[in-house]
Protein backbone atom coordinates (compact mmCIF):
# COMPACT_ATOMS: atom_id res chain seq x y z
CA UNK A 1 0.00 0.00 0.00
CA UNK A 2 1.51 3.37 -1.01
CA UNK A 3 1.75 6.42 1.77
CA UNK A 4 -0.64 8.22 -0.88
CA UNK A 5 -3.42 5.93 0.11
CA UNK A 6 -3.25 7.04 4.15
CA UNK A 7 -5.29 10.27 4.68
CA UNK A 8 -3.22 12.61 6.39
CA UNK A 9 -6.11 14.27 8.80
CA UNK A 10 -5.49 11.11 10.68
CA UNK A 11 -2.62 13.03 12.58
CA UNK A 12 -5.18 15.52 13.58
CA UNK A 13 -7.45 13.08 14.86
CA UNK A 14 -4.67 10.80 16.36
CA UNK A 15 -2.67 13.88 18.13
CA UNK A 16 -6.12 15.57 19.59
CA UNK A 17 -6.80 12.03 21.46
CA UNK A 18 -3.58 12.09 22.64
CA UNK A 19 -2.87 15.57 23.72
CA UNK A 20 -6.62 14.85 25.48
CA UNK A 21 -6.38 11.48 26.58
CA UNK A 22 -2.83 12.00 28.31
CA UNK A 23 -3.74 15.48 29.69
CA UNK A 24 -5.23 13.79 33.15
CA UNK A 25 -8.47 15.67 33.23
CA UNK A 26 -11.78 15.22 31.85
CA UNK A 27 -12.26 18.78 30.63
CA UNK A 28 -10.30 18.73 27.17
CA UNK A 29 -11.01 22.52 26.64
CA UNK A 30 -8.64 23.19 30.09
CA UNK A 31 -5.79 20.70 28.30
CA UNK A 32 -6.49 22.67 25.07
CA UNK A 33 -6.47 25.97 26.38
CA UNK A 34 -2.72 24.80 27.90
CA UNK A 35 -0.35 27.58 25.51
CA UNK A 36 2.47 25.98 23.69
CA UNK A 37 4.73 29.13 23.12
CA UNK A 38 4.94 32.00 26.13
CA UNK A 39 3.06 34.95 25.56
CA UNK A 40 3.87 37.28 22.69
CA UNK A 41 3.36 41.36 23.39
CA UNK A 42 2.16 42.64 20.17
CA UNK A 43 2.37 46.05 18.91
CA UNK A 44 -0.63 46.89 19.18
CA UNK A 45 -0.54 46.17 23.05
CA UNK A 46 -2.19 42.78 22.51
CA UNK A 47 -0.94 39.42 23.80
CA UNK A 48 -0.58 36.41 21.47
CA UNK A 49 -1.28 33.27 23.11
CA UNK A 50 -0.86 29.85 21.03
CA UNK A 51 -2.74 26.97 22.77
CA UNK A 52 -2.58 23.48 21.63
CA UNK A 53 -5.98 23.78 19.88
CA UNK A 54 -5.36 26.26 17.78
CA UNK A 55 -2.07 24.26 17.11
CA UNK A 56 -4.57 21.62 16.42
CA UNK A 57 -6.84 23.74 13.92
CA UNK A 58 -3.33 25.08 12.54
CA UNK A 59 -2.12 21.52 11.26
CA UNK A 60 -5.85 20.13 10.04
CA UNK A 61 -5.84 22.97 7.81
CA UNK A 62 -2.62 22.56 6.46
CA UNK A 63 -3.32 18.81 5.95
CA UNK A 64 -6.45 19.57 4.69
CA UNK A 65 -5.02 21.49 1.59
CA UNK A 66 -2.59 18.47 1.32
CA UNK A 67 -5.52 16.38 1.11
CA UNK A 68 -6.83 18.29 -1.56
CA UNK A 69 -3.91 18.58 -3.59
CA UNK A 70 -3.56 14.33 -3.28
CA UNK A 71 -7.14 14.52 -5.04
CA UNK A 72 -6.11 15.89 -8.12
CA UNK A 73 -4.50 12.64 -9.17
CA UNK A 74 -6.27 10.02 -10.96
CA UNK A 75 -4.80 6.24 -9.58
CA UNK A 76 -5.98 3.36 -7.33
CA UNK A 77 -3.91 4.75 -4.78
CA UNK A 78 -6.43 7.89 -4.39
CA UNK A 79 -9.58 5.59 -4.35
CA UNK A 80 -8.26 3.95 -1.50
CA UNK A 81 -7.61 7.17 0.02
CA UNK A 82 -11.50 8.39 -0.52
CA UNK A 83 -12.56 5.37 0.94
CA UNK A 84 -9.98 5.42 4.40
CA UNK A 85 -11.07 8.97 4.45
CA UNK A 86 -14.56 8.38 4.22
CA UNK A 87 -13.49 5.81 7.47
CA UNK A 88 -11.88 8.61 9.30
CA UNK A 89 -14.70 10.62 9.20
CA UNK A 90 -16.82 8.22 10.26
CA UNK A 91 -14.76 7.46 13.05
CA UNK A 92 -14.81 11.17 14.30
CA UNK A 93 -18.18 10.73 13.81
CA UNK A 94 -18.64 8.19 16.30
CA UNK A 95 -16.41 9.75 18.36
CA UNK A 96 -18.39 13.14 18.47
CA UNK A 97 -21.23 11.56 19.48
CA UNK A 98 -20.03 8.86 22.29
CA UNK A 99 -16.98 10.07 23.86
CA UNK A 100 -17.27 13.18 26.58
CA UNK A 101 -13.71 15.08 26.23
CA UNK A 102 -14.50 15.29 21.72
CA UNK A 103 -17.35 17.42 22.30
CA UNK A 104 -15.22 20.70 22.11
CA UNK A 105 -15.01 23.04 19.29
CA UNK A 106 -11.62 21.94 18.29
CA UNK A 107 -12.37 18.50 18.01
CA UNK A 108 -15.85 19.38 15.85
CA UNK A 109 -13.75 21.55 13.10
CA UNK A 110 -11.41 18.61 13.13
CA UNK A 111 -14.33 16.25 12.19
CA UNK A 112 -16.00 19.12 9.55
CA UNK A 113 -12.35 19.27 7.92
CA UNK A 114 -12.75 15.35 7.43
CA UNK A 115 -16.19 16.16 6.02
CA UNK A 116 -14.81 18.58 3.29
CA UNK A 117 -11.84 16.08 2.66
CA UNK A 118 -13.99 13.22 1.84
CA UNK A 119 -16.68 15.59 -0.29
CA UNK A 120 -13.91 17.24 -2.03
CA UNK A 121 -11.71 14.42 -2.44
CA UNK A 122 -14.85 12.56 -4.53
CA UNK A 123 -16.04 15.90 -5.98
CA UNK A 124 -12.37 16.36 -6.91
CA UNK A 125 -11.58 13.01 -8.16
CA UNK A 126 -14.46 12.80 -10.32
CA UNK A 127 -14.08 16.49 -12.58
CA UNK A 128 -10.00 14.87 -12.85
CA UNK A 129 -11.21 11.60 -14.10
CA UNK A 130 -14.37 13.23 -16.85
CA UNK A 131 -11.51 15.47 -17.67
CA UNK A 132 -8.91 12.81 -18.76
CA UNK A 133 -11.59 10.56 -20.34
CA UNK A 134 -12.40 13.95 -22.50
CA UNK A 135 -8.50 13.91 -22.98
CA UNK A 136 -8.38 10.50 -24.36
CA UNK A 137 -11.78 10.82 -26.55
CA UNK A 138 -10.66 13.94 -28.81
CA UNK A 139 -7.51 11.96 -29.72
Amino acid sequence: MSLRALPLIIISLVLYNVIVMLGGTADASQVLGTQILPKIKMLSGGEFVFTWGDFLIVLTIVLLFIELLKATYTSTASLLDHGLSMLVFVVCLVEFLLVRQAATPIFFIIMVATLVDVIAGYTIGIRVARRDLNIGAEQ
